[in-house]
């Protein structure tokens, strides 16, 4: 059970608000996940919500990219409840499942394709030591050019976010849900 009570709706949450939560609901379907406790703020939660639709359905990176940068994210944050409401987008965007398991594994890269040893080892590198090495970063531009290299740090940070309201709020998944540890 999440630490504080999930808001999903406009029950508890001043009018001045609503047009928050009627936004979110209008691009996800539903209030959920890091949105429900991101409520206990409204502007917090409107701002990261603008911020996370451009990232999800306006970027400039291809999908599959986008998504292995997610559950990279929730990799790097230990973070189930993001992985588990990513990791079915990231097989459907196309990213094959040895590189799942090389993500949720924190496995050797070496034998992937070129495009995700760059995106792992970018968000590996930007999340685990804070920093991205001149050779990672030169590899990453390469293949996507300084706006997809923003984007795909944004990504990453964004995500990141997400995943320290989760964890801290302590946002389970669903029951049956696929999990980091399965």
């Amino acid at each position: 059970m999440a630490r504080v009570e999930q808001l999903t709706d406009t029950a508890n949450i001043d009018e001045e608000f609503h047009h928050i939560v009627k936004e979110i609901i209008g691009s996800r379907g539903r209030v959920s996940g890091p949105f429900s406790v991101l409520l206990h703020s409204p502007e917090i939660a409107g701002r990261a919500a603008h911020l996370g639709e451009f990232i999800r359905f306006e970027s400039t990176l291809d999908d599959d990219v986008r998504e292995l940068a997610i559950i990279g994210a929730a990799k790097e944050m230990n973070c189930d409840y993001e992985w588990s409401g990513h990791v079915a987008i990231a097989r459907n965007a196309g990213v094959p499942e040895n590189v799942l398991e090389t993500v949720r594994m924190s496995g050797d890269i070496t034998d992937l394709d070129h495009k995700y040893q760059i995106v792992i080892s970018y968000g590996r590198e930007l999340l685990g030591k804070k920093r991205v090495t001149d050779e990672t970063y030169s590899a990453a531009h390469q293949l996507f050019g300084t706006q997809g290299i923003t984007e795909l740090t944004t990504t990453y940070g964004y995500y990141s976010m997400l995943a320290c309201a989760l964890n801290a709020f302590e946002v389970m998944p669903e029951p049956g849900k696929e999990t980091l540890s399965r």
